[in-house]
């Protein structure tokens, strides 16, 4: 049930993140934000950032088998990752309709299909 949590907890952390680093070069297409200065920007991703963290020690502290959870550091680290790359894959998509998929993305995200084969191997 913990690898669940742990899995759980890393999507959301993850939609946290992705919003933080890149929502605001979406935020450049609205009114509102033409007139954010740098600073702004940052902080307002760091404000995103906070409720990535909230997500994300959870789910390390609960994943981590030094507590008890399923997953060693590097398989915590690989999952992260591949989350990560889903999750940026349906926000690119999904709030930047200028990029799109290709089949070298798609080849890149096989290989780390293949990390995670590898890391989770015994």
């Amino acid at each position: 049930m913990k690898q669940f949590y742990t899995i759980g907890l890393l999507i959301i952390s993850n939609v946290f993140m992705t919003l933080a680093w890149y929502g605001h070069l979406k935020f450049a297409e609205w009114k509102w934000s033409a007139k954010l200065g740098l600073l702004s920007v940052i902080l307002i991703s760091w404000g995103v950032a906070f409720f990535e963290y909230c997500f994300q020690v959870p789910a390390n502290k609960i994943g981590f088998t030094g507590n008890g959870g399923p997953f060693n550091l590097w398989q915590l680290k690989v999952l992260q990752e591949v989350i990560t790359l889903v999750v940026f894959t349906g926000f690119t998509l999904l709030a930047f309709k200028t990029e799109t998929f290709r089949t070298n993305h798609l080849i890149g995200f096989l290989f780390l299909i293949l990390a995670v084969y590898f890391i989770f191997k015994k």
